[in-house]
Order: structure tokens, then sequence, then C-alpha cells
């Protein structure tokens, strides 16, 4: 027997640790190779464990000095020692780094109050629930250190109850609890100030801010943050801050999302986090358990960061079925994301610069969304709510401005541009010179195409949906196969008729009768009704004194469009007798529209079917009838 009062330390030699008690040692405890030469007595009136270890081996031997393995003991050697002092009457120190490993120590060994009243499992518990799970501090720092014990601490519902706590705090205002200002916050000096203990501070929390908690929980491991997530979510905490934390979260351990990190506000770090200890996670495991926790909701800081997400995934060659994930989201609220999102690179060993078949799979996955997610509040996460019909004109544009952003990659094949154009139906672009504008960029850079593979990608543009610009540009574009530019032509003529017919239409009504009329929505100038009278809203005065001279100009028009018609006749019957296909596409568009001195719109009265309605101010000529050179780029 070693009385406690003659213990003076615990020394350590070399593997074994030894006390100086005046009496040799009976007893040999051994943890994870660690050997603790100690007295029976002390141990056994308090460890029910080893006393049930010793009663079994005195059945079998009778040696002096018994020698006994704990396997898989609770925070190793460092626990066990504070475990061997509390035996001997030492003084013992329970902190919140240490309270966890403790408080199992004594569940493994069984140090209950039947082996001594106040024994070390009444002790740790108690000091857990009145002094730990108050402090948001000590809790963290608990719960940080019970990774290492966590089956064991769940056993005892630590685990669960820390992560109660933290939520709790989490919903309800910290200055209520009275916790000194600097451990939860960034501090400022408004005119008000706090007293803490009678002391004025001079100084305040900005309670307003909702993000004060991020960087202290990010200190845990992945699977104690998804079950703090998930505590937080069944207790109510609103979504946006709880995907905030998740962004803050990924965006400490997955260093590729740096350039994403567009519109975070910074926050501080606090006392909390001083003194907690950095964790070392594996990437994958990272991104695959943030991609779970992520709601299905959208924003555009949110789809700027799930396509952040999927470029990381891609790079760190995460399973499929999290790309998959990624992919999918992303394609639930495409009509949000941005062109530099979207220029994914291609980090396998594909010709191509760029990732095309990620793309394509987000537009897939955008045209089979059925029904719209629900988005967060626009004051979190930047929304731009719009009408129905926007989000697919929106993605349209987009996907235009991708296609001539990679066109000018040499890898990237025909049949690529041909699918990622028509992944998006036709009908929902107003206008063409997106695409247009894209398929030129392609053929300058490929100019080894043959004229079947640009007429090819050429069809699935929709001339009549060309503006009278991008039509100009094309008529006088080298890169396109003749049949192509013979086709502008005609649209363009055609355009033209259609502008100035409205024009013509609008100054008969408006000497007709008054009474209800229909006016085309695209047409020149504002049209307001009021009291059964219409008055046209712009330059309707000089239109009138000039009416006679545009109507003798619409019969010179009439006659050239016809010459045009027989030359283009001519032309498709025998081109090949031209010296070259292209002076004749010029010498059509050189006759497109003769002009006069005065700068007044012409008018034709077209009984031709119109294929859209459109506008185009006369423009002035000199004694040149040559079209104006136009581009678009």
């Amino acid at each position: 027997m070693a009385p406690a009062g003659k213990v003076s330390e615990f020394h350590r030699e070399g593997n074994d640790w030894f006390c100086k008690a005046g009496l040799p040692s009976d007893i040999v405890v051994s943890v994870d190779g660690v050997n603790f030469h100690l007295h029976k007595f002390p141990l056994i009136s308090k460890c029910g464990k080893i006393a049930q270890i010793h009663e079994a081996a005195q059945q079998v031997t009778r040696e002096k000095i018994f020698t006994t393995v704990l396997e898989e003991f609770p925070g190793g050697p460092d626990t066990f020692l504070i475990v061997a002092k509390f035996c001997y009457g030492l003084r013992i120190e329970l902190t919140p780094r240490n309270t966890v490993m403790v408080y199992c120590a004594a569940d493994y060994l069984e140090m209950t109050d039947e082996y001594g009243e106040g024994n070390l499992l009444s002790k740790s518990e108690t000091f857990f629930y009145k002094s730990i799970l108050r402090n948001w501090k000590d809790c963290i720092l608990a719960l940080q250190s019970s990774e290492t014990v966590v089956h064991r601490a769940d056993k005892l519902q630590i685990v669960n109850r820390c992560l109660n706590a933290l939520s709790v705090m989490v919903c309800t205002d910290p200055s209520l609890f009275g916790w000194p200002m600097m451990m939860y916050g960034s501090l400022q000096s408004p005119g008000g100030s706090i007293l803490w203990n009678g002391i004025n501070t001079g100084a305040r929390i900005r309670s307003s801010e909702s993000d004060w908690w991020f960087e202290d929980i990010s200190y845990l491991n992945v699977s104690l943050f998804e079950r703090l997530i998930k505590t937080m979510e069944a207790k109510g905490i609103r979504l946006e801050n709880l995907v905030g934390a998740i962004m803050y979260y990924a965006r400490k351990y997955l260093p590729g999302l740096g350039r994403w990190q567009v519109g975070q506000s910074g926050v501080t770090r606090t006392v909390a986090s001083f003194s907690l200890t950095p964790v070392v996670l594996d990437q994958r495991v990272v991104l695959e358990s943030i991609d779970k926790l992520l709601p299905h909701k959208k924003g555009k800081s949110f789809c700027r960061f799930l396509l952040g997400l999927l470029r990381v995934a891609l790079i760190l060659g995460v399973n499929q079925k999290c790309v998959d994930s990624l992919e999918r989201r992303i394609g639930m609220q495409m009509d949000l994301a941005t062109l530099d999102g979207l220029l994914i690179p291609n980090y396998s060993d594909a010709d191509t610069l760029y990732n095309t078949d990620c793309v394509e799979r987000i537009i897939h996955y955008f045209k089979s969304t059925e029904s719209r997610i629900a988005s967060f509040s626009p004051s979190s996460f930047d929304l731009e709510t719009s009408p129905s019909s926007e989000p697919l004109r929106k993605v349209a544009k987009l996907i235009d401005n991708y296609i001539a952003e990679v066109a000018s990659d040499v890898n990237l094949k025909p049949t690529k541009v041909r699918s990622l154009a028509e992944a998006i139906p036709g009908s929902s672009r107003s206008l063409h010179d997106g695409l247009y504008r894209a398929l030129d960029i392609y053929f300058k850079a490929h100019p080894w195409l043959s004229e079947k593979e640009k007429e090819e990608l050429c069809n699935i543009i929709d001339f009549q949906k060309l503006s009278i610009d991008a039509c100009a540009h094309a008529s006088q574009n080298e890169r396109l196969p003749l049949r192509i530019v013979l086709q502008v032509l005609f649209f363009e003529q055609m355009h033209l008729r259609t502008a100035l017919a409205g024009c013509l239409h609008v100054l008969d009504t408006e000497s007709a009768p008054p009474g209800p009329m229909n006016v085309p929505g695209d047409m020149t100038g504002q049209i307001v009704q009021r009291d059964g009278w219409v008055t046209v809203v712009r330059e309707n005065q000089v239109l009138k004194v000039d009416m006679e001279r545009m109507r003798s100009r619409v019969r010179e028009l009439e006659e050239e469009f016809c010459k045009i018609k027989e030359e283009m006749k001519k032309v498709s019957k025998s081109h090949s007798s031209l010296s070259s296909p292209r002076m004749v596409a010029r010498r059509i568009g050189c006759n497109l529209l003769p002009r006069s001195s005065d700068a007044q719109p012409d008018i034709i009265d077209s009984t031709n079917p119109t294929p859209r309605a459109s506008v185009d101010k006369a423009r002035p000529s000199g004694h040149s009838r040559h079209r104006k050179s136009f581009s678009l780029f």
C-alpha cells in the first residue's frame, strides 16, 4: 500500500513512469507501449475495471508483481497519467482540452461512485455540464478534443450535447450570455460601451453580424462539422447562415477556391480560434462531404461557388457521383452562371482546351429541370429574379458567348460546336447575332474547314433573326460559303422591304379616320393612343413633306429588286463563268440601297411575306452606290 500523503511526484525514465511513494511497485499497467509502475491499492480502490482484472488474475497466478495491458485506452498514456494521479490523491486540473478524454477514461475504467464517493467519473461529468457546455470557446475545444474518442464520447452523449449547446448559442445573441466581448467577433467603438465585471471596456460587439462563428467551427474535422451543420439545421438556424459556414469551410480547406471568393465578407478570427489546433484533412473527403451538405437553392454567389467547386472536383478526381451532383446543381440555376465560371479547363488527356462535355451536360440538366428550385433571400446571395421566359433567354446568350470563347481552340470539332449550339432551342434566341459571331470566330480559327462543313454549321443560324448590322457584316464575310452569302443578301432585302412597308403603313394610317389599329411591336417610332386618336411620336412632319418623293423612290427600289433577283438566278445557273464568286456578291450588294442626297427613309409597299418586322433608317450616300463596310467585331 502506498499512502497518498507520501506520494511526492511521478517521474519518467525512458518509456516507464514511476511513482515516488517509498514502497516498491506491485502492479504494472501498460498503455500504448508506456509502462506505469504503480501500486495495487490506489488503483483497485478507484478503478472497477482494474479491480476485476486483478481479481481474475489472482485465481490463475500468485505473482507478486501484477501486469496488465489496457487496450485502446481513451487519451493514451497522457490521460492515464491524470487518472493515476487522481487515484493517488494528487491534485489534477480539468481543462476544456482534457475533460472529454478524462471523462471517457473514467468511464473505461469504471471509476464510479461505487468505488469511492466523488470518483473521477462524477467529477469530470459535473465539470463538463457546469463549465464546458456553458461557454462557446470551451465547447469548441472539447468537441475538437473528442475526435480521437468519438465512439465512446457518442456513447456518453458528449458529442451530441456539445453540438446542441453550440447550436443554441449560435441562435442566441451572444451578449445575453455575458461572454467577454472579444471572444466571439470583431470590435468596434460606437457611441455606447459595454461593462464587463463593472469595467467600461470602451467597445461593443457588432451583434448584427451572423458570421462570427464561421472561423471557430472550421477547426472541426469533416465528420464533426457535418454533424454540427445538421444539428444547426434541425434547430432552425437560417439556411443562408448555414450555407455561409459551409462555403467558409470549403474555401479554407480547398485552396483552389481562392479565386471564387467574390463578395464574401471578411470574418475576424476570434480568441477561440487562436487557441484551436488546425486539422489536416483530405481534400477529396472535404469536397464530397460539402456536396452532401449543400442545399438545393439558387443565387448568384452560390452558383459561382458551385462552379468553382466543380472545377476543384475535376482537379482532385473525386468520384463521379459527386461530379454529377455538382453539375446537376449548377444546371438547375444556370441562368445565374457567368462566362468565366463556365470556362472549365480540361484536366484529362482530351485534346480540347476546355471541358465542353461538362458544359453540355450542365445544359442538359438545365433543360430537364421541370420545376425551378427555391432561391435564397436576395439580400444574402444577390438573387436576381426574372420572369419564367428570362432564364432560357439568358442561358442561350451565355452559351453563344461560351462558343465564341472556346471557338479559337484549334482542336474543337465542328460536331461539338453544333451540339453546343443546338443544346438550347432556337426559339430561345430572339436574335442569332451571337451565334453568327461565334461561328465567324470558329471559321477564322479553322481555315481548313471544307465548304460543306461550313454550310452544315451555318444551317443552325436562322438568318431571318439576324439584325441589319449582322446581315451587313455577313454579306461581305469572305469566310462564309457563297450560298450562305446569297441567302443573307436575300433576307437583308426582305428586312429592308419590311421596314419600309411598316413606315408606309404608319403614314397611311395617320391620314385615315381614327379607329383601332394594330402596329408591329418592333416598328420604329412610339405609338400613343388617347381618346381614339393615334399620334406617331417622331419626325412625322418631315415625312409628310417628302411622301411624294419617297413614293417615287419606292418604284425605283422595286425595279432594282427585280434586277437583283434576275442576277441571282443567273449566278445560280452559271456561276462558273464568272471570274470570282465573291465579286458577284459584292456586285449585288453595291446595288442594294440606292441613295439620294437627302437622308429621308424610303418606303416599299411589299406584298411578299415578311419574315420579321424591322426598321432601318436610310443611310446617306454620295456619288458611289457601293455598300458601306460594316463590322460587328
